[in-house]
C-alpha cells in the first residue's frame, strides 16, 4: 500500500515538462539508469522505482527530488517499447522447471523457464531464450528455450554465446551470397573504360601475415623534391550497388567484427577476399587518392580518381620492418625491385608524422594484446601487439589520404560522412591529471579549452617508460568516442579540422558510402536530386553505423575478457606485479603487464577499514591513513575468476608490495 501511494503521488506531482523519455540501462543490484539522447548525464533509477523496466527498454520517467551524486533521480512510469526479446544464458534445472542465468549481468534477474519449454536442456547448457513475460519488480521474467548452443565447457560455445548475445549476424542470406557470386567477375575491358590505368605503377600492399581482405595499396615516387604518394583503395562500390541485397546486408552489419577466434565480415568472402581484395598480380578496380607532398609534409596538389591497378607485391608488416629496421639482406635481395621505394616510403612517412606532431596530433602508440589460442580455443598466451615501422608507415599514408578526401568534399559543401572526434570531457581530464601526478607527470588543463598538444607532450614524456602502456590506455579512455556525422566537427585526437574514413570500404560501411558519393561526383551525377537523396539518408547512416561500431567494439572487448578470464582461471593462487588502474567505492582495479585487469574488493584489503575519496581518486585507511591510488604499483594474487561475467578477483599481497 505504501509503494502504491508513493507511485500515485509521483504521477500526480510531475508536470508535462518533467516527463523524460530514454533508454533504461539495468543493473544486477536492482537499480538502473536512463540514458537520454543528447544529454551528457544519465538519470539514476533507484531500486523499487524501476516499475518492471528491462535492460534496453525505452521508458518514460518522472523526476524525483534529490540526487545520487551528480545524477538526478527518476522513477519509471511507463514502458514505451521493449528493447530485448531474446536472452542468452546458462540453464540451471529444478525438479519441475528451470532457470536461465543471463550472460548479460545488466538484466538483473534470472529467467524462469516452465518445464514444457526447457527443450530438454541440462545443467550447464548455454541456451537462447525468447521472453514470454517480462515480470515486474517482484516477479521474475519468464521465457522458453528456442535453441541450445552447447555445454558451457564445449570448445567455441563461449564465443558463440557472445556472438548471439550481441546479436551479431553470422550467415549471409542466400540472396546476398548469390548476388556476391554474380558480382565476382574478373575485371573486363568494359570495367576499365573511363579509368586511369595505373597497372604499370609500382605499388604494394602491406598487411598482417593472416590478412585476406586487402583493401589498400600504396605507391611512392620522388621527383624534383616532391613525393608522389598514391593511396589506392578497392572500388567496392563498383560491386555493391546502393539498395541492393548486398548493400542492405552491409548496412545492417555496419562493420566487420574481429573477435578473438573469428572474423564476422561485413561482405561475403567471395567479394572481400576475392574481386575486392587487391591481390598481387591481378587487375583490380580502385579509387585512388594521388597526392603531391613537399619536404615539409604539405599536400601541394592532389587528384581523386577512378583507376585500374595491379599490385606488384603482397608484403607483410614483418617483412617490411625486417628490411627497413633490421636491414635483412636476404629479403632486400628478394624484393630488390621495391626496396628503393620502401626507403622513400619510410622517409615520407617520417615527414608526415613530424607534420602531424607539430600541429598537435596525438599518437597513443597503444599496444593492444594478442591472445593466442590452441586448437580447442583455450588461451595459451597473451602478448602485447607491437607496432613497427611498417605499421606506422601504413597508418601515416591512410591518415593523409583520409584528411585529403575529407577536406576536398568539405570545401565543395556537398553531403558527406565525416569522422568526428570532439574535445574531451573536463571531468575525465581532471581524473587523468590526478592519475598521472602519481607518476610525476602533469597535464596543463585549462577550464576553457584543452589543446591536443598537451596530450602529445604527455605521451612524448612517457615514451619508453614502464608506465607508458598504462598511461596511454587511460589517456585514450579520457577521450570522447569518435563517431560518424554529416557535419564536419573536426578530429581532436588528430588535431585536424577535416577527417573521414575513406580507406576501408571492405570492412566499414561509412567508407563504402563515401565511395558512392565520390563516384557520383567524379561522373557528374551529383546533381540536385542526388544531393537531396544523400541529405535524406546520411544522418540515418551515420547514426546506425556509429551504433553498430560500438556494438562491434563491445563484442570484441567481451571476447577478450572471456579469454583473459579463462587464462587467469588456470593461474589461481599465482602472484603478479601490477598497477592500480581504477579506484572505486567498492575497491581497486589492478592491471597486469599483459593487460589483464582484476578487482581487489575494498572489504578484502587487509589491515584497516578503507574509505573511498572520490575527489582524490583514492581509498585510505580510516585508522592507518594508508592510501591506494591510481598508478600505484602493487603485488596481487589471483583469488577467483567468474567465467560467466568474465571478471577476475585479486587479493593484495601486502607484505611484498611494501618491500
Amino acid at each position: 500500500m505504501k509503494e502504491f501511494k508513493e507511485r500515485k503521488q509521483d504521477i500526480l506531482n510531475y508536470t508535462e515538462e518533467e516527463t523524460i523519455c530514454g533508454t533504461f540501462i539495468g543493473n544486477a543490484k536492482g537499480f538502473g539508469f536512463v540514458e537520454v539522447e543528447g544529454e551528457k548525464e544519465d538519470y539514476y533509477v533507484p531500486e523499487g522505482k524501476v516499475n518492471g523496466a528491462f535492460h534496453q527498454d525505452t521508458v518514460q520517467v518522472v523526476l524525483l527530488p534529490g540526487k545520487r551524486g551528480k545524477r538526478r533521480e527518476v522513477r519509471v512510469v511507463k514502458i514505451l517499447n521493449r528493447g530485448i526479446s531474446r536472452v542468452i544464458g546458462t540453464f540451471e534445472p529444478s525438479r519441475n522447471y528451470g532457470f536461465v542465468v543471463p550472460d548479460n549481468s545488466k538484466l538483473g534477474k534470472d529467467i524462469f523457464i516452465p518445464k514444457e519449454y526447457t527443450k530438454h536442456a541440462v545443467d550447464g547448457h548455454k541456451v537462447v531464450v525468447d521472453i514470454t513475460d517480462y515480470g515486474d519488480d517482484k516477479r521474475n521474467p519468464e521465457g522458453k528455450i528456442v535453441e541450445i548452443l552447447g555445454h558451457r565447457d564445449d570448445p567455441g560455445v563461449d564465443i558463440l554465446s557472445i556472438v548471439r548475445n550481441y546479436d551479431l549476424p553470422e550467415e549471409f542470406p542466400e540472396k546476398v551470397t548469390k548476388q556476391a557470386e554474380r558480382a565476382s567477375k574478373p575485371v573486363s575491358d568494359a570495367d576499365r573504360t573511363g579509368r586511369i590505368d595505373l597497372r604499370d605503377t609500382l605499388m604494394i600492399t602491406i598487411d598482417g601475415e593472416d590478412a585476406k581482405d586487402l583493401d589498400d595499396a600504396v605507391s611512392v615516387s620522388v621527383k624534383e623534391g616532391i613525393y608522389h604518394l598514391g593511396v589506392h583503395i578497392a572500388d567496392v562500390a563498383n560491386y555493391v550497388q546502393e539498395n541492393s541485397a548486398l548493400d542492405r546486408e552491409a548496412l545492417k552489419r555496419g562493420t566487420s567484427v574481429y573477435l578473438v577466434d573469428r572474423v564476422i565480415p561485413m561482405l561475403p568472402h567471395t567479394l572481400s577476399n576475392g574481386i575486392c581484395s587487391l591481390n598481387q598480380g591481378e587487375d583490380r578496380l580502385a579509387l585512388s587518392c594521388l597526392m603531391d607532398i613537399n619536404a615539409q609534409g604539405e599536400v601541394v596538389d592532389y587528384r581523386i580518381v577512378e583507376t585500374v591497378i595491379r599490385v606488384d607485391h603482397r608484403m607483410t608488416y614483418t617483412a617490411v620492418a625486417a628490411m627497413l629496421e633490421a636491414k635483412d639482406q636476404e629479403l632486400i635481395d628478394a624484393y630488390h625491385d621495391i626496396y628503393p621505394m620502401l626507403l622513400e616510403m619510410e622517409k615520407l612517412a617520417a615527414i608526415l608524422r613530424k607534420k602531424r606532431k607539430e600541429r598537435g596530433s596525438i599518437d597513443f602508440g597503444m599496444r593492444e594484446c594478442k591472445i593466442h589460442l590452441d586448437e580447442t580455443g583455450r588461451p595459451i598466451e597473451i602478448l602485447p601487439y607491437e607496432r613497427n615501422v611498417a605499421t606506422k608507415l601504413i597508418e601515416d599514408f591512410m591518415l593523409i589520404a583520409n584528411e585529403t578526401v575529407a577536406s576536398h568534399f568539405y570545401w565543395l559543401e556537398l553531403p558527406f560522412v565525416y569522422r568526428s572526434h570532439e574535445a574531451p570531457d573536463p571531468d575525465k581530464i581532471k581524473k587523468l591529471a590526478t592519475f598521472i601526478r602519481n607518476f610525476g607527470y602533469y597535464l596543463k588543463a585549462s577550464k576553457e579549452e584543452l589543446h591536443p598538444k598537451e596530450f602529445q607532450k604527455l605521451l612524448t614524456k612517457i615514451e619508453g617508460s614502464k608506465e607508458e602502456t598504462l598511461i596511454s590506455r587511460l589517456t585514450l579512455r579520457s577521450m570522447q568516442q569518435a563517431h560518424y556525422t554529416t557535419e564536419c566537427l573536426g578530429h581532436f585526437g588528430l588535431a585536424c579540422s577535416t577527417y573521414c574514413h575513406f580507406t576501408s570500404p571492405i570492412r566499414r560501411y561509412p567508407d563504402l558510402q563515401i565511395h558512392r558519393i565520390i563516384k557520383d561526383f567524379l561522373r557528374g551525377r551529383l546533381l540536385e536530386d542526388k544531393v537531396i537523396h544523400y541529405q535524406s539518408i546520411l544522418p540515418g547512416v551515420c547514426k546506425q553505423t556509429s551504433d553498430l561500431e560500438r556494438r562491434a567494439d563491445e563484442a570484441e572487448r567481451e571476447t577478450d575478457k572471456c579469454k583473459k578470464a579463462q587464462y587467469m582461471g588456470e593461474r589461481i593462487g599465482e602472484v603478479f606485479d601490477g598497477v592500480i588502474s581504477g579506484v572505486t567505492a567498492f575497491g581497486i582495479y589492478v592491471e597486469l603487464p599483459n593487460t589483464v585487469e582484476g578487482l581487489v574488493h575494498i572489504s578484502k584489503i587487509p589491515g584497516d577499514y578503507y574509505i573511498y575519496d572520490e575527489n582524490a581518486y583514492e581509498i585510505y585507511g580510516e585508522r592507518t591513513g594508508k592510501t591506494y591510488k591510481l598508478g600505484q604499483q602493487v603485488r596481487v594474487k589471483v583469488k577467483d575468476v567468474d567465467f560467466i561475467s568474465h571478471t577476475i578477483d585479486f587479493d593484495l599481497k601486502e607484505a611484498e608490495s611494501e618491500e
